[in-house]
């Protein structure tokens, strides 16, 4: 039985996904700053107009994810308001219904390996027993890149129909956008067609939108390129959430999505 709303809130507080979260002002106040510069690394893939200045994405943020909205308040503990998420995971939940409903094939990433692989297994294993098609394209693409731990050398592989960015040391974070474009320049090469729909996050799921797909993905509160790829219209659905949770933490918002009527 999926959980009510009122107990995903109460879980979303109580593990920290929503509320006062982990993530800290001044990270968020630096990511705002960082994706007003054009940084690749915090662009996610998208193509943003000149329109999004610090300011911009600063208002965007207070709307969509709900940061402390004092422009003074420059260090400490930063807040997701909890009913944003809930309502955002609405649509997310219907977007992701539609895909089971009508059998369509969908690709899962994550540039989180370690906290959200499990979650979207999950809803890969529902999609493939609903009748539809899980996507894996590009596995096994090879190239260098720069990481937090200098230029390595990269791969796409795929574990319980999720693609993950791997290096020498497995499965690693990523905001890249290149593993995407990658998987779908495979798919063309195939002469497949691209999915129908995208479950990720970062890069995964910002270059997916850009390119023209239908992208869902959840997002932190110092990972603003989601929320102004909504904002523009080009992403589908960006959660507001800590994505740095234990991986077992997000099973309610599975049955959630899963259950919601």
């Amino acid at each position: 039985m999926a959980p009510s709303r009122e107990q995903l809130i109460a879980h979303l507080i109580a593990t920290g996904m929503a509320g006062p979260v982990a993530t800290p002002r001044e990270n968020n106040l630096a990511h705002y700053w960082r994706l007003a510069q054009r940084d690749p690394g915090f662009l996610f893939g998208l193509d943003i107009g000149p329109e999004w200045d610090v300011d911009a994405i600063f208002d965007l943020m207070v709307r969509k994810v709900g940061v402390d909205s004092r422009r003074d308040f420059r260090r400490g503990v930063d807040t997701i308001d909890p009913e944003r998420t809930v309502a955002a995971l609405d649509r997310y939940a219907a977007r992701f219904d539609k895909a089971v409903r009508e059998r369509q094939r969908v690709l899962f990433a994550t540039g989180h390996p370690k906290t959200l692989t499990r979650l979207y297994q999950r809803l890969a294993a529902a999609l493939v027993e609903a009748g539809g098609s899980v996507v894996e394209a590009g596995a096994g693409a090879v190239w260098e890149d720069q990481t937090h731990y200098g230029v390595q050398r990269l791969h796409i592989d795929y574990f319980q129909g999720v693609a993950n960015l791997m290096a020498t040391r497995g499965a690693i974070h990523t905001h890249s956008a290149v593993p995407i474009r990658l998987s779908l320049e495979a798919l063309r090469a195939a002469g497949e067609p691209w999915p129908d729909l995208v479950v990720a996050d970062h890069g995964w799921c910002g270059g997916a939108a850009q390119a023209g797909i239908d992208a869902i993905g959840f997002a932190d509160c110092n990972d603003p390129a989601l929320f102004v790829g909504e904002e523009l219209g080009t992403v589908a659905v960006a959660v507001p959430l800590d994505d740095g949770i234990d991986a077992e933490q997000y099973d309610l918002l599975g049955e959630y999505i899963l259950g919601r009527d």
